[in-house]
């Protein structure tokens, strides 16, 4: 495993993370029990995985909950955590900034730990990045004073959103939307390594569409019934498109996390495990990289037959 910078007082992370959305109760699409999450952190550990990625809202306080009784008896200073506000433990939103100090206090018990090693806004509105017109940031900076967080950020969708948040705010965390089939954010990337801002990269399998399980006919009835007959049959024709360029012999999974993973200034990718196949296989991403040519025909793609489509999350 490699492990990259993070942030100034936190430990390099490994370039894989754990997104633990899905350790809560009914968080993921397939159940897990208590005893199956705290095994998922811990095969995580033993792959060499130390940062972990949690919210209030995942399992509605469980994750964090799991989280913590999993990492109990860890050494502290060799493990990465980051967690949210703005999606509260009682399932709606409030990104309010006097909720800050109370989400975050629920977090750390939650947890069990004294600190986080970063607190980030939870896909806020745009209005609340812009530091100079909004209290959170000053919250923020008297948690780290206090010890209780380490950095702070937010977990975003754009360029725009990630411009505004770092020239206005002493951020030094994003959680980007980047994959093959959603590039925006890459054109952040290198202001965030200019200004020392590690980059999370969420959703890298886009929702899995990039693991290649969907196709044209594809029915969902979950989260992801937000898709109309039309969104997936664009999706479905995009993807093969995908594959294609990457190559029969490749995993066309393990292919879409090298891709995020060739950008230097990414800190750590998020994929989803449901299962330990699942966490294996992400892992693996790590031992093939990708080509530098083939990186580059890849965002050829995203420019030439992705990105004026504004494909919807």
């Amino acid at each position: 495993m490699k492990y990259n910078r993070y942030t100034k007082y936190s430990p390099p992370v490994s370039e894989i993370g754990l997104g633990a959305w899905q350790l809560g109760v009914n968080s993921g699409w397939r159940g897990m029990s208590e005893k199956q999450a705290i095994q998922m952190v811990h095969k995580s550990m033993e792959h060499g995985i130390n940062f972990f990625d949690t919210a209030p809202n995942y399992g509605l306080g469980t994750s964090e909950i799991r989280l913590g009784k999993a990492l109990k008896g860890v050494d502290r200073s060799k493990i990465v955590i980051n967690t949210k506000f703005g999606h509260t433990v009682h399932g709606d939103t409030n990104f309010a900034a006097d909720y800050i100090r109370e989400s975050i206090e629920g977090s750390l018990r939650r947890l069990q730990m004294d600190y986080v090693d970063s607190a980030i806004m939870h896909n806020p509105p745009f209005e609340y990045l812009n530091g100079d017109h909004n209290p959170h940031f000053d919250i923020l900076e008297q948690l780290r004073e206090e010890g209780k967080i380490r950095a702070y950020g937010a977990s975003l969708d754009t360029y725009e959103e990630m411009k505004c948040l770092m020239e206005t705010t002493g951020s030094e965390v994003i959680e980007a939307f980047f994959n093959i089939l959603h590039q925006d954010a890459s054109r952040a990337f290198k202001m965030a390594q200019t200004k020392g801002v590690g980059i999370i990269v969420k959703i890298p399998l886009d929702s899995g569409w990039l693991t290649g399980k969907y196709h044209a006919g594809s029915v969902f009835e979950d989260i992801r019934a937000r898709w109309s007959a039309e969104d997936i049959k664009v999706r479905a024709a995009l993807v093969e498109q995908v594959r294609s360029k990457i190559g029969k012999e490749r995993n066309l999974a393990q292919a879409a996390i090298a891709f995020c993973l060739a950008y230097p200034e990414v800190s750590t990718v998020i994929p989803g495990n449901t299962s330990l196949e699942q966490l294996e296989s992400n892992v693996r991403s790590t031992r093939d990289p990708l080509p530098a040519a083939m990186v580059k025909e890849l965002e050829a793609f995203y420019r030439q037959e992705v990105m004026d489509r504004n494909l919807p999350w």
